[in-house]
């Protein structure tokens, strides 16, 4: 009897190159569409922050409806309500991780004159996860679905991925201080453990301190309708 199991995921181990240092905050509440003013808050906070392109800059998720709760309507003017257990979350290389650390903790940010103190952070590596979630990504402005997964399809063949299953989710326009950032979500499935790490490394599309084109791992398609809601 010759048995061979597919060990392929189970022997890649994941870089330390990059990882996500989550931030315990103490924050009561922000705006739903916080992604810009958290970004600028952050830059006015720490100026290098803009020049390093690696970067990438979690939005704050907090959990969907629940227990008689409903989570408000994507605006500038809605509150979000932050537990406890909210994190703050950052994407680095790992020469920036004991940077970020130092120079952040303890500091308390403006987000669009709602005060934001950091704690301590925690690193967590980066998943070799084969199902990944971006809950934004900008493509082209106007896009119809078809045209935005085109286009993301053009993008990831760039990296070396070739896209096997993906699902677009609903639009969602980011404030600025200008125009709007229209984005989508994007969900894609069936990439291996290297290509699920280089995309999550390298992210996908412009306005990554704004939270957009960031993967994270995910449980699956069937699942999707649920995250794309919380």
């Amino acid at each position: 009897m010759y048995w061979q199991e597919d060990t392929t995921e189970q022997e890649f181990r994941v870089p330390d190159d990059f990882a996500d240092i989550l931030f315990a905050i103490d924050c009561k509440q922000l705006p739903v569409d916080h992604a810009h003013a958290l970004s600028r808050a952050l830059e006015r906070t720490l100026p290098w922050l803009a020049e390093d392109e690696r970067i990438a800059v979690h939005t704050v998720h907090a959990a969907g409806s629940q227990n008689g709760w409903e989570r408000p309507e994507h605006g500038t003017d809605q509150p979000l309500i932050l537990s406890r257990r909210t994190k703050l979350t950052i994407r680095a290389p790992k020469e920036r991780l004991a940077l970020l650390q130092a120079q952040l903790t303890g500091r308390t940010l403006d987000v669009a004159g709602h005060p934001l103190t950091v704690g301590n952070g925690k690193i967590r590596p980066l998943s070799n996860q084969t199902t990944v979630f971006a809950r934004y990504v900008a493509g082209p402005e106007g896009a119809s679905e078809e045209q935005f997964l085109a286009w993301a399809a053009a993008q990831l063949e760039t990296l070396g991925i070739n896209i096997r299953k993906a699902l677009c989710g609903k639009s969602t326009p980011l404030a600025t201080a200008g125009r709007p950032v229209h984005t989508r979500s994007l969900l894609l499935a069936d990439l291996t453990p290297e290509q699920s790490v280089r995309l999550q490394q390298i992210g996908l599309g412009p306005h990554r301190k704004m939270g957009c084109g960031i993967f994270i791992p995910h449980k699956g398609i069937d699942a999707v309708k649920k995250s794309t809601g919380d």
